[in-house]
């Protein structure tokens, strides 16, 4: 029996655990994939391809980080929506690029062990939307994990999950009518965990779902996280800041229909990832125009020698020092563009943006319906939150969904002052409301940067 809207509300705002797998068993398993992978390519072409290269250092995550994530249904898609504002798949037109995440609200609920799994609807989507259910959950859930794995290594910092397509097209774009970064593997994430005056870190993520039933007798080469993991690993090595192996990162791949319930499975790798401290005013603030840039791609990276093997130069996203400055000032205008999306701004998020990042979208008009408009604003805890809303309708019942900052955040962003919002949402981290509700309200998610994305049943229409 298809469950009640007053039910689906209540059940996305139920916190509930969801394995975490990260061991060494993992990391063997991982290269298990990876050899068979190279087999395969290189059977089809005819033995004369080099294996690709991989992220070294990869290992399991600390002991701290494997435990379950505990998180409501609506903080996962919450974590979706916000890292997807600038994704530009095509279907909400960039603005409204968090409402994809509506879809999902009947697809998460408790399973018989009280553990986050899919719905019967999660079960059963159409099999052209199996891969996308299988892409963005996968973001939803891998983020979550990266997110809590960077957030404990650095507790005294706020962090912006951003689009690394975004970022990079700003240094690497390929001229053309749509820049774009072509089929270049890169990660698909940066995390940045950040404190004002301080230098920042940042992570690469990649992250991946996939709807496969392993059983005992799924070969290692068959088990498709393995193969994702594998080939994430391959993208992660696509992206180097100052120097080789320098730059943490992440791996996640979700299996949406494991035996023990909906399960991620990580893996990282430890590096540096250090940004210089910026200046609060200037040219060199984030608050600045940025620069032309055009970093190296190709033969950009020096490998040295390690266990035998020559030095060699390779391909990659490559950041040397003196344009780490420069990436640190993208990273944190990309940010205030998608948090400037999530709460419904117009023209204002161009000023965050190069041409190649596509700042023309965002000037012009956009098609009615598709775009968000930033016109709401509700109180939660007494604190007042301005953004951009959706009216849908979940089981036949008129839905609102809200997504929004905090009012003096957002002014900020809106006056083109990123350094002043990070000064002052980094004092306020602690008065930023939490829970999973709120009075008149459904399921809430909360950001520690000052974001919130809320439902709510709409009274019936006379």
């Amino acid at each position: 029996m298809r469950a009640s809207t007053e039910e689906i509300l209540a059940r996305l705002r139920q916190p509930l655990p969801v394995h975490v797998a990260s061991s060494a068993g993992l990391v063997v398993s991982m290269e298990k994939s990876a050899a068979a992978i190279d087999r395969k390519r290189k059977r089809a072409k005819n033995g004369g391809s080099e294996p690709p290269r991989r992220k070294a250092g990869l290992g399991p995550l600390p002991h701290s980080d494997r435990g379950d994530l505990a998180a409501t249904p609506w903080e996962l898609l919450g974590v979706l929506a916000r890292a997807t504002t600038l994704a530009r798949q095509g279907r909400g037109r960039g603005l409204a690029e968090q409402w994809q995440a509506l879809k999902y609200c009947e697809a998460l609920a408790p399973d018989a062990h009280g553990r986050l799994a899919l719905t019967e609807e999660g079960l059963s989507p159409e099999q052209s939307y199996r891969a996308m259910q299988a892409r963005e959950l996968g973001r939803a859930f891998g983020l979550a994990v990266a997110e809590r794995a960077v957030r404990n290594r650095f507790p005294d910092c706020l962090l912006s999950t951003v689009d690394a397509e975004a970022v990079l097209l700003a240094g690497f774009a390929r001229s053309g009518p749509r820049p774009t970064l072509g089929a270049r593997p890169r990660p698909d994430y940066f995390i940045e965990a950040w404190q004002p005056g301080e230098p920042s870190r940042v992570f690469a993520v990649t992250v991946n779902g996939n709807h496969q039933v392993a059983t005992k007798r799924t070969s290692t080469a068959d088990r498709s996280a393995f193969g994702q993991l594998a080939r994430g690993a391959e993208r992660a090595e696509h992206f180097h800041l100052v120097e080789w192996n320098a730059t943490p990162c992440l791996l996640m791949s979700t299996e949406l229909l494991a035996r023990e319930g909906i399960t991620i499975n990580a893996l990282q790798a430890d590096g540096a990832g250090l940004l210089p401290t910026r200046p609060a005013t200037g040219p060199k603030s984030a608050d600045a125009v940025l620069s032309k840039r055009n970093p190296p791609y190709a033969n950009s990276v020096k490998v040295p020698s390690a266990e035998g093997r020559a030095a060699r130069i390779q391909d990659g996203f490559f950041i040397p020092p003196a344009h780490a400055a420069w990436f640190g000032q993208v990273l944190a205008r990309v940010g205030a563009a998608s948090q400037l999306a999530f709460a419904g701004a117009g023209p204002e998020i161009a000023q965050y943006l190069t041409d190649d990042q596509g700042q023309k979208h965002y000037k012009q008009r956009t098609f009615a319906g598709s775009s968000s408009v930033h016109d709401a604003r509700h109180e939660f805890d007494s604190v007042t939150f301005v953004g951009t809303d959706q009216v849908f309708r979940l089981g036949g019942i008129r839905v609102e969904a809200f997504s929004g900052m905090k009012k003096d955040l957002y002014e900020h962003l809106v006056e083109g002052e990123i350094e002043a919002y990070r000064r002052r949402a980094y004092a306020q981290r602690d008065d930023i409301p939490s829970g999973t509700t709120a009075p008149k309200w459904g399921p809430v998610s909360f950001g520690d940067d000052g974001t919130v994305i809320a439902l709510r049943i709409l009274p019936m229409r006379e």
